[in-house]
């Protein structure tokens, strides 16, 4: 395995875990989310690299943009739970109310 491959995969992999395991604030759970899409935005573009085609270049750039609108949704989410609740912890937020 090479130090690239390790190094996006341990940081997928670190971001999974956070997500996991670390369940105490929303903004947590979005930067996990954000550090793992991160990741495979690296992934994709090294893959596209090594495999010096044309087929697969706008590939990264369609997944940088589903990773912003992903972020934004999250960020407009924290904002609309923090005005309602008045913290965005994860416990205190009742998942089966409407």
């Amino acid at each position: 395995m090479l130090i690239t491959q390790f190094s996006f995969s341990s940081a997928f992999m670190m971001g999974m875990a956070g997500l996991a395991f670390t369940r105490t604030h929303l903004l947590s759970a979005l930067l996990c989310l954000e550090g793992m899409m991160l990741s495979l935005y690296i992934a994709l573009t090294l893959w596209t690299l090594t495999l010096s085609s044309m087929n697969f270049s706008s590939a990264p750039i369609l997944l940088l943009a589903f990773s912003v609108c992903e972020a934004s949704a999250g960020l407009a989410l924290l904002v609309a739970t923090v005005r309602t609740h008045g913290s965005d912890r994860l416990q205190t937020l009742n998942l089966l109310q409407c």
